[in-house]
């Protein structure tokens, strides 16, 4: 009786692995895909090279003035002459701790909430949402223990952007999710007010919205009440947002097989229980690339505050193009404002990833 002896699995041929595996399968499976990847690295090599060019290897960093700018490439010299504007707007530059103290602070608390074993992150969260804000204002506006006051026209810049963001994200999520809850309430009442509520929004532009919070709330207040600007704007922007945000976390909402309302039901569990434990950290986590796509369009949505006369980061950018020695640099100043915007929500997609990856227990398919 022979005995066979099975021979070793060759390996697999060198063009279907590695770097040339990935290149047959990605760029080069089909004489279209070939073609697509050919044009592409065209375009990249036309487009490329003369904007790394322009932006860096031509470019002028360091000067006063215009007059530095002489390469013919990209004259940063522009933004970096005009930076702590684009950071601070007008806020007098003798106060400008207190806006690094503040948004230092709120960067030292929320470290621990990134740390896996951190005990007291529930302390930590009620803080932030309940004593910063009161701490962050008085820093901003001053007038007490000797601040010196500012008053809001003055706020502006990349610190006006990320105040009307933090502020319009904090406040309308946990407002979208109470409408969310109650557009899908039992109750005729209750479900009518949200429905209007949420249609009505959602129906209207934020730019309307912003022009009726600056210009047609303060007609409807007693005669000598002074409503801050600021604080319409926000207003404007949370509502707004919060009809959005609404939508999304419905739709969280009605992914949740009914079998765990029953089973809510079944261990006597309240309806606000019920929700708070066992349905919403379950839709919320379906819908998390949903909530942040809301946030990225509600810290791009920023930018139209210009049209009632504050200057976010893209405004104050573009007030800086009327100056008379800066004529010609626009260029420059968009490409910095985008890379702003971009650095921040390209950080909130990817954070988002990082959460659904952690949160994700076997719904995705």
């Amino acid at each position: 009786m022979s005995t066979h002896t099975p021979h070793p699995d060759l390996p697999p041929p060198s063009s279907s692995v590695g770097v040339v595996g990935w290149l047959r399968g990605n760029l080069f499976s089909s004489p279209l895909n070939t073609g697509l990847t050919l044009f592409a690295a065209y375009l990249i090599f036309l487009t490329i090279p003369p904007l790394i060019e322009w932006a860096f290897l031509k470019a002028d960093w360091t000067g006063q003035s215009r007059e530095a700018c002489t390469s013919g490439g990209a004259c940063w010299v522009f933004v970096n002459v005009r930076f702590d504007q684009f950071m601070y707007g007008f806020y007098p530059e003798t106060e400008y701790w207190r806006v690094n103290l503040a948004f230092g602070l709120i960067v030292a608390l929320l470290i621990p909430l990134f740390i896996e074993h951190f005990r007291k992150k529930s302390l930590v969260v009620a803080f932030i949402l309940f004593g910063y804000p009161v701490i962050a204002f008085y820093l901003f506006g001053g007038g007490i223990f000797g601040l010196v006051e500012v008053e809001t026209a003055k706020w502006g810049g990349l610190m006006l952007t990320l105040i009307l963001a933090i502020v319009g994200i904090v406040a309308s999520l946990p407002i979208g999710i109470v409408l969310a809850l109650g557009r899908r309430s039992d109750m005729p009442i209750v479900k009518s007010v949200c429905v209007v509520f949420i249609e009505f929004w959602r129906g209207v532009p934020l730019i309307t919205v912003l022009f009726m919070a600056s210009v047609m709330l303060p007609l409807f207040l007693p005669a000598g009440t002074h409503f801050d600007k600021l604080l319409r704007a926000m207003i404007g922007i949370t509502l707004f947002q919060s009809a959005y945000m609404a939508e999304v976390i419905r739709g969280g909402l009605q992914a949740i097989p009914k079998g765990q309302y029953e089973a809510a039901e079944a261990l006597g569990l309240s309806y606000w229980k019920s929700m708070g434990f066992i349905i919403l950290p379950q839709a919320l986590k379906l819908v998390i690339p949903g909530i942040v796509n809301t946030f990225i369009a509600l810290f791009k949505d920023t930018t139209l505050v210009l049209i009632i006369g504050l200057f976010d980061l893209l405004g104050i950018v573009q007030l800086a193009f009327t100056d008379s020695n800066w004529l010609g640099y626009s260029i420059e100043g968009y490409v910095f404002a985008a890379s702003v915007f971009w650095v921040f929500c390209f950080g909130m997609s990817r954070y988002s990833q990082a959460l659904e990856k952690k949160l994700h227990t076997g719904h995705a398919r």
